[in-house]
């Protein structure tokens, strides 16, 4: 088999911060570099034009069917699917690079690993993280809820596993963690109150003491030090406003 063509897809919005540092790493593999933006307001797009990228603007319905239609976008069917503050590992871009000589499954695994205030996160369940970023296209499709979107390939499809960390810069300060999970509740608790999810008082009380206990104790997060304690108790309270928007949110439409 001759060497695969890759096209690298990333989808935008305001990424001015993060989008020069991905596109740097993700040269090293692409063949082309297709970024979906919907209409940012910083300097995201002159970033992705000096980077020389093929560059689109499509306005923004979800998560699902912008990465779908971003897919759509690419020349070539084999893709890597990255997010704006996402960098390739020296050690995953050679195994990239190793992939695209010998293509031998439909898709491939990678591991993400988050930096947090500066601290990469080992435990609470945020690592390994494994995600499915690397597909053939014909073989499959993004599917799923906002915030819980992932590529979905086919029956009788084959999954590999490639080597290297998918670096995550994923929050800067403690504030940011906060401001985007009041943002993400509202919109996990909009699409799961609108599949008809019930929620009752002990859940809003259990779920999240679970949650910590089970992030911070049974996952490790402890290991993680003074941030392993704020990721675990940020998470918890998130749970925890997470079910009372869905509950708001059922209340105010049966009014």
């Amino acid at each position: 088999m001759t060497e695969i063509k890759l096209s690298v897809v990333i989808i935008t919005f305001n990424e001015e911060k993060n989008i020069g540092r991905c596109l740097e790493a993700a040269k090293k593999v692409a063949d082309e570099i297709v970024v979906v933006d919907s209409y940012s307001t910083d300097r995201t797009k002159h970033i992705c034009l000096s980077h020389g990228v093929r560059f689109i603007e499509h306005a923004f319905e979800d998560y699902v069917q912008q990465k779908n239609y971003a897919n759509s976008q690419a020349t070539y069917p084999y893709i890597l699917n990255l997010d704006a503050d996402e960098v390739l590992s020296e050690e995953l871009i050679q195994s990239i690079l190793e992939v695209k000589k010998k293509w031998t499954h439909d898709g491939y695994m990678i591991n993400r690993i988050t930096n947090y205030c500066g601290k990469w996160i080992k435990h609470g369940g945020w690592y390994p993280d494994p995600k499915l970023r690397l597909y053939d296209i014909r073989k499959g499709k993004w599917e799923g809820q906002n915030l819980h979107e992932k590529f979905v390939l086919n029956n009788e499809t084959s999954i590999g596993k490639l080597k290297g960390n998918l670096l995550h810069y994923s929050y800067y300060s403690i504030k940011q963690h906060i401001d985007q999970f009041n943002k993400f509740t509202e919109i996990a608790a909009q699409a799961e109150a609108q599949s008809g999810r019930k929620i009752n008082i002990m859940q809003i009380i259990v779920y999240p003491i679970w949650k910590f206990k089970r992030d911070y104790i049974f996952k490790l997060g402890f290991m993680d030090g003074y941030y392993g304690f704020v990721i675990a108790a940020i998470s918890a309270f998130a749970s925890f406003v997470k079910y009372v928007k869905i509950r708001e949110w059922l209340k105010n439409k049966a009014n």
